[in-house]
C-alpha cells in the first residue's frame, strides 16, 4: 500500500471529526447552557430537539448519493461544522443567546448528520476490500470514542477552568467554541489533502451519464440507499436529468423505505426501538445539570471541570468497556439469551442516581465509582440494542438476505434518535416539578416500559451468536 493511500492517514481523523461535533451538540451543550443559567426545563426541551437531524437523516441520505461525491460532502460538512460552532461562540454574549445559539447548534447537528452519511459511504469507497473495512472497524470506534472524551472531558474541563478564573462562563465557552471551530476548519483543510480520491466516488447522476444503457451499473458503491439509487439511475436510459431517470430514482428510493415498513411484526420492532431506552433518555438529559446544581437545589454542587473528569472521562471510559463486553457476551450466547440480562444491566444501575441524590456524597472518588457503574451498565445493555438493529436490517419481509441493509439500519438509527428525543423533551419539566431525588425514582419506575418492550419483541434465536457485535454509539 502506497503512503498516498495509507488508511491511517485519514481514517482516525475522519472518525474523530465525526464524533466531536456530535458530542458537542448532544451532551456538551447541556453543560454550557447550565453554566449560562438556563433552566432544566429549557435545557432538556431544546437540547432534545437537537436530535431531530439524526432522526430524519434517512430522508435526505439519497441526496448525498445523487449530488456530488462523498469526498466533497465530507469536506463541505467539516467546513460548515467549524464555521457554525464558531458562530455559536459569537451568539453567547448577546441578550438572546439561547435562541441564536440553538439555531447554530441545529445547523451543526444537520451538518454532522449529513457528515455521518457521507463519511460512512466514503469509508467503503476508500477501502474497497471488505477485509480492510473489517480491519479498521475498531479504529473507527476508538477514535469516535476518543472524540467523546475530548468533548465531554477535555473541552468541558477547559471551559470550567477558564470560567472559574474569569467569572464569565459566556466568555469561557466562546473561547472554547472558537478554538474548536477553527480546529475543524483546519482538519477540513488537512482532509482536502489526505483523503484519497477513489475512482468510484462519483455522484449517482455522474454514474448515470457514464453507465447509461448498462442495467444495474452503479449498484455496487456507497450505502444501501446509495446502492438503490445508483442501480436505479444506472439502468435509466438517456441523461441523468431526464424525467425517466428522475422517476426511476424516486421510485427506487421510495421502495427502499416501503420495504422497511413491510417487515413482519413491525409494531413490536418499533416499540422496542422507541422504548428500550425510555428511562435512560430522560436520565441522560439531567445528569450534568444534577452534577452542577448546588446542594441546596438537590444537586451535587460540582465544578464544571469536575464534571469533565467524572462524567466526561471516567464515564465515557466505563461506557466503552461496557460496550465491548456487551458485544462479546452476545457473540457467546446470542441476542435472544442475552437480551434480558442486558436489559437489566441497562436499567437497574439507574438506582445509583437515586442514591446520589439522597446521599449527596462529596468524595469525587465515590461519585466517580457510582458514575462508572451506571455508565458501564448502560454501555453493556446498549450493545443489545445495536445488535437488535443489525438483526432488523439483515433480512427483508420474507426473511431473505436484505439488499437494503444499510438503508434499513439507517432507518433504525432514526427511530433510535426519536426514542431519545421525545422522552428527553419533557424530562426537564418533570424534574423541575419533582426535584432530583423523586425524578430519579420516576426514572427507575419508567424502566418497566423497557422491560415490556423486551417481553413483546421477538428475537431470532440464532442471531448474534458468533457475529461481530457493534459497540454503542
Amino acid at each position: 500500500m502506497s503512503p498516498a493511500h495509507n488508511p491511517w492517514r485519514w481514517i482516525p481523523t475522519l472518525y474523530f471529526t465525526q464524533g466531536l461535533p456530535n458530542v458537542m451538540v448532544v451532551t456538551v451543550s447541556t453543560v454550557m447552557y447550565k453554566n449560562l443559567g438556563v433552566s432544566n426545563t429549557e435545557i432538556a426541551l431544546y437540547t432534545s430537539w437537537l436530535y431531530l437531524p439524526w432522526v430524519i437523516k434517512p430522508l435526505w441520505s439519497p441526496l448525498v448519493e445523487l449530488l456530488g461525491s462523498k469526498r466533497q460532502w465530507v469536506l463541505a460538512m467539516q467546513f460548515l461544522m467549524g464555521v457554525a460552532l464558531a458562530l455559536v461562540a459569537f451568539t453567547l454574549p448577546g441578550p438572546q443567546f439561547l435562541q441564536f445559539s440553538l439555531a447554530m447548534f441545529w445547523l451543526v447537528a444537520f451538518a454532522s448528520a449529513t457528515h455521518d452519511i457521507a463519511a460512512d459511504g466514503f469509508y467503503m469507497l476508500g477501502l474497497p476490500r471488505t477485509g480492510d473495512q473489517a480491519a479498521f472497524v475498531g479504529v473507527r470506534s476508538t477514535f469516535f470514542r476518543l472524540a467523546m472524551i475530548a468533548g465531554q472531558g477535555a473541552l468541558v474541563y477547559v471551559a470550567g477552568v477558564l470560567g472559574q478564573r474569569s467569572g464569565q462562563f459566556a466568555t469561557a465557552w466562546a473561547t472554547v467554541l472558537v478554538a474548536l471551530g477553527l480546529g475543524l476548519v483546519l482538519v477540513g483543510l488537512y482532509h482536502a489533502w489526505a483523503l484519497p480520491r477513489p475512482a468510484g466516488d462519483r455522484s449517482a447522476r455522474a454514474r448515470a451519464v457514464s453507465d447509461a444503457g448498462q442495467p444495474g451499473a452503479g449498484s455496487a458503491t456507497g450505502s444501501a440507499v446509495g446502492s438503490a439509487v445508483g442501480s436505479a439511475t444506472g439502468s435509466a436510459t438517456g441523461s441523468a436529468d431526464s424525467p425517466a431517470a428522475s422517476r426511476s430514482w424516486l421510485a427506487s428510493t421510495l421502495e427502499v423505505f416501503a420495504a422497511f415498513f413491510r417487515k413482519p411484526m413491525l409494531w413490536r420492532v418499533l416499540a422496542f426501538l422507541l422504548l428500550y431506552r425510555f428511562a435512560e433518555a430522560q436520565l441522560l438529559r439531567l445528569v450534568t445539570p444534577f452534577m452542577l446544581d448546588p446542594a441546596a437545589a438537590g444537586g451535587l454542587g460540582l465544578r464544571t471541570q469536575d464534571v469533565g473528569v467524572v462524567y466526561g472521562t471516567v464515564g465515557v471510559l466505563s461506557l466503552t468497556v461496557g460496550g465491548l463486553l456487551g458485544g462479546w457476551f452476545i457473540s457467546r450466547v446470542g441476542l435472544k439469551r442475552a437480551l434480558w440480562p442486558m436489559a437489566l444491566c441497562l436499567n437497574v444501575p439507574n438506582l445509583v442516581y437515586v442514591w446520589l441524590a439522597l446521599a449527596q456524597p462529596q468524595s469525587l472518588w465515590l461519585l466517580s465509582a457510582g458514575v462508572a457503574v451506571e455508565q458501564f451498565g448502560y454501555g453493556f445493555g446498549f450493545a443489545a440494542y445495536m445488535v437488535f438493529m443489525l438483526m432488523v436490517a439483515s433480512t427483508d419481509a420474507q426473511g431473505r438476505d436484505n439488499p437494503h441493509k444499510t438503508a434499513h439500519y439507517a432507518l433504525c438509527t432514526g427511530f433510535m434518535a426519536l426514542g431519545m428525543m421525545l422522552p428527553g423533551m419533557w424530562s426537564g419539566w418533570l424534574q423541575d416539578r419533582l426535584g432530583y431525588a423523586p425524578f430519579f425514582v420516576w426514572v427507575c419506575v419508567a424502566t418497566f416500559l423497557s422491560f415490556a418492550a423486551c417481553a413483546w419483541v421477538r428475537i431470532d434465536p440464532k442471531f448474534g451468536r458468533k457475529e461481530v457485535a457493534m459497540e454503542p454509539g
